[in-house]
């Protein structure tokens, strides 16, 4: 697992490039809203940027890859160890990549949230819910010839409910509310994450030798 993620955290052209999308998407957004926006269009904004910053950067994980990379990765590393070492390289990308778009965004857009620590951690959880799902769903895309438009496909009905409580613990956190209001949400948020883990941990294996 370490020799793969080794190998994912070399290639910085991935970050970089988006990290460009991202900010060139965040002042477009400043340019069409310079004046107050209400938080819900805040909240909805941000995400936006966040879910299509996700599908580039996570859903082209496999799809990408070579035969001959793949094969490499064959020779070195388990099933499990490939699937893991991606996702946990696509987290932390997306940690960053997400606390950097909230940075930028608050520069250009203002932060009006109200329990900003709760708000990060919700930013946090989501970014690594989303890019858990789109590597899994990269996964099985890439033994599917590739179909990028099996990664859509697949990526709506399990992206809805996560975009759902992400949206709804953002809100309250942007509102002020009570943190024992919105527990519930961490908490789902925390439950698909650990199923969608699990479904890596039993299904990629089984993909991964074919």
């Amino acid at each position: 697992m370490i020799k793969e993620f080794q190998l994912e955290i070399r290639n910085k052209n991935t970050f970089i490039g988006i990290f460009l999308y991202v900010v060139s998407t965040i002042f477009v957004c400043y340019l069409t809203f310079k004046q107050i926006i209400s938080p819900q269009t805040w909240n909805a904004l941000f995400w936006i940027i966040i879910l299509f910053s996700t599908v580039s950067a996570v859903s082209k994980g496999f799809i990408q890859e070579g035969q001959g990379r793949l094969l490499y990765y064959y020779t070195i590393a388990s099933g499990t160890a490939i699937i893991f070492s991606k996702i946990f390289y696509n987290i932390l990308l997306m940690g960053v990549l997400s606390m950097a778009s909230f940075l930028f965004y608050s520069i250009f857009l203002g932060n009006i949230a109200e329990d900003l620590s709760w708000y990060l951690l919700g930013v946090l959880a989501g970014s690594s819910g989303l890019a858990t799902i789109f590597t899994l769903i990269s996964a099985i895309a890439h033994k599917a010839n590739n179909n990028g438009v099996l990664v859509a496909v697949l990526g709506f009905p399990i992206i809805l409910p996560m975009m759902i409580v992400i949206i709804k613990f953002s809100n309250a956190a942007i509102m002020g509310a009570a943190r024992s209001s919105s527990l519930d949400s961490l908490l789902i948020m925390g439950l698909l994450l650990i199923i969608v883990l699990s479904l890596s941990y039993i299904l990629f294996p089984y993909l991964w030798k074919d």
